[in-house]
Formats: structure tokens, C-alpha cells, sequence
């Protein structure tokens, strides 16, 4: 059935050129939205500047555009949403929803790896502190389009967690939620690696009294040690010079089927005939490894 309110999105961080798993999860993302008749989005990710390349976001929608994978509207940049971002902390400093903490990452590990909340009823202030969300009705499970109902680590459910860091740059969970309400996103299509942060962010929707977006993960591509491709351990680049093996081979990873006689097809031709034959209930039920990229 079409669903012509449906948005999605695309939501990479400039951290370095896209590669295979990244286009798995921007290929995944946009079939899913055009076969349901939506609009699909692109945001960069970036508010986390010591883990940024230069020039990457450009190269990243480069690479989009060689792939054919073409966005609707403007593309929003998280590093312009920074009022946005500290204005609803602000208002939940006030309201005793959110408050400061300045317990270090090994203060936390020595004391079992959980935070436990103690310094919910100090007084301290912003100088050398981060800002942690008070979370007293977790999130415990959600379903997934894929996976079904996911239970979720009651400990790391009920955890208050940082919206703010020390170092004053904007947390991830915080800044993905506001601006997937921003653009009136109403499902998430990312990677299985993304399961767990989701009752976080489902918290923040609570804390919000906003409606929760729907999710579909999806299973990822791993090298040949079996690690998820990904920047941090040097995954190459996908060709934008010839987009057809990768995008081919993305799509054979999802379980889209493209005819023999089609093989070698210009991107927007593949595309097209993907998006007819998208059927999420065909993705993979185990996670694959990918070598040939």
C-alpha cells in the first residue's frame, strides 16, 4: 500500500567517503521510502567535529548523486541546529528533567559500567559538566519491521544518559531525535548496529509527548574478519567514476533481485526496477560478509 506521507532518510556523518555499508544503508533507506510513494531525506551528521574529514560531506553527496540516489528538499546540516539543540536542554534543566553531571567515563566503569544516577540531586553547575536526561518510565522494547519485538538491556534502558557532553558538543541521541521531529521523518531505515540506541532515542520521543517514528534495520555488511565495514577500520571508498558493480552488489545484498539481462544497466534503471521489487520481508534473516568491497 502507498503511503504518501511517508519520510524517510539518509543521515551519514563527514567522517570519511562512503563505502559499502554505507551504501547498503542509503540504498535500503531510499527504496523504502520511494516504494511506498514518500520522500526521501538527506541530513549530515555533523556536531561531532574532532571525528570530522574535510570535505567529506560534499564527497558523500557526490557520491549519492553518481548513484542516482537523489534526495528530496534541502539537506539539513546537524552543526546549524545547534540553538535548536541546547534550547530544549535548557528547558528540561528547568523543569528538572535533565540535569548535571560531571562522573567521568572511568568513574563509570569502575562502578560496574552502568551509571547509577548519582548526581541527579547534586547542585552543580555547567562549568565541567555534561547534561544527563533523567529517565524514570524506560523504554524497555520496541518492534522493528524486520527483527519483530526487541527486548532491550533493562540496565541500559533505565540508564540516565548524556544529552550534553563535557566537552559542551551535542550528543548523538539527542540531536537525532529532535531533527527526525524536525523533518517529520515517520520511519528510520538504518544499520542493525543502530538496535540499541533506539530506546534511547524512543525515551527521548516519551520525554517529548511526541509520536514515535516506526524502524527497519538492516543486516550488515562485515569484512572478511567478520567487523562491520565502517570508516574506523578503513573500509575503501565506493567508485564514483562506476557506480554499477557496487550498486549491483548492494542490491544483490538485499535481496533485490535485478534480471541477468539488466546487469551493466545505467544506476537509474536499476533503481527504478528496485524500487518495484523492494520487499523488506525478503532482507536477509542473518548477517552476511561482504569482501568483494
Amino acid at each position: 500500500m502507498k503511503k504518501s506521507h511517508y519520510i524517510g532518510r539518509f543521515a551519514p556523518s563527514p567522517s570519511g567517503p562512503l563505502h559499502f555499508g554505507s551504501l547498503v544503508a542509503a540504498l535500503g533507506s531510499y527504496l523504502q521510502a520511494k516504494s511506498c510513494g514518500g520522500k526521501w531525506l538527506v541530513r549530515v551528521e555533523d556536531i561531532d567535529p574532532p571525528r570530522e574529514v574535510p570535505g567529506s560531506a560534499d564527497a558523500i553527496l557526490r557520491t549519492l548523486e553518481a548513484y542516482q540516489l537523489h534526495w528530496d528538499g534541502r539537506v539539513m546540516y546537524q552543526s546549524s541546529r545547534s540553538e535548536a539543540y541546547q534550547s530544549q536542554i535548557d528547558q528540561w534543566l528547568s523543569s528538572g528533567d535533565a540535569y548535571y553531571c560531571q562522573c567521568t567515563r572511568r568513574q563509570i566503569r569502575d562502578s560496574g559500567g552502568i551509571y547509577r544516577g548519582t548526581c541527579r540531586h547534586r547542585t552543580l553547575g555547567p562549568e565541567g559538566s555534561g547534561v544527563r536526561i533523567q529517565i524514570d518510565t524506560p523504554v524497555t522494547a520496541f518492534t522493528d519491521l524486520r527483527h519483530g519485538e526487541i527486548q532491550l538491556d533493562a540496565e541500559f534502558a533505565t540508564e540516565d544518559f548524556i544529552i550534553k557532553r563535557r566537552d559542551n558538543l551535542f550528543a548523538y541521541n539527542l540531536a537525532v531525535v529532535l531533527d527526525d521531529i524536525e523533518q517529520g521523518i515517520t520511519e528510520v531505515v538504518r544499520g542493525a548496529d543502530m538496535i540499541e540506541p533506539t530506546g534511547r532515542q524512543l525515551s527521548l520521543y516519551q520525554k517529548l509527548n511526541a509520536n514515535n517514528v516506526s524502524y527497519l534495520h538492516l543486516p550488515l555488511a562485515l569484512n572478511s574478519k567478520g567487523c562491520k565495514l565502517s570508516k574506523q577500520n578503513h573500509a575503501p571508498a565506493i567508485n564514483d567514476e562506476n557506480p554499477g558493480p557496487a550498486l549491483e552488489a548492494a542490491l544483490a545484498f538485499l535481496n533485490v533481485p535485478i534480471p541477468a539481462a539488466l546487469t551493466g544497466a545505467p544506476a537509474s534503471e536499476l533503481l527504478q526496477l528496485a524500487i518495484q521489487h523492494w520487499d523488506p520481508s525478503q532482507l536477509p534473516t542473518e548477517t552476511e560478509v561482504i569482501t568483494a568491497f
